[in-house]
């Protein structure tokens, strides 16, 4: 998959913020190969993407299981019919998904 240069910037940021390189690929759906390209230019562009528009820091993986975790508890309380306690579960876990670590 070719990268745009939106994405090429993203990720020249996201390697001068100092996220690790195969972060970086898990966050495009790439191989590294395709970062170490995007930070020589390759798709057009050599310049980061300001820190205001990079996504949350660390794998996306673990992000992503745990924000799932969040979600499912959210669903229970709707489903029992406690929309407040249902609220509460999306803003940890998006809070928890934004937050660097």
């Amino acid at each position: 998959m070719t990268m745009s240069v939106h994405d090429a910037r993203i990720a020249i940021g996201m390697l001068a913020r100092g996220d690790k390189q195969h972060d970086v690929a898990a966050w495009f759906g790439e191989n590294q190969a395709r970062i170490v390209e995007a930070s020589k230019g390759a798709f057009g562009t050599t310049e980061a993407a300001p820190a205001s528009e990079l996504p949350p820091k660390g794998s996306p993986g673990l992000k992503g299981r745990r924000l799932f975790a969040f979600t499912q508890k959210a669903i229970a309380a709707l489903e029992a019919g406690d929309s407040d306690k249902a609220l509460g579960y999306l803003r940890d876990g998006a809070a928890r998904f934004t937050r660097a670590e």
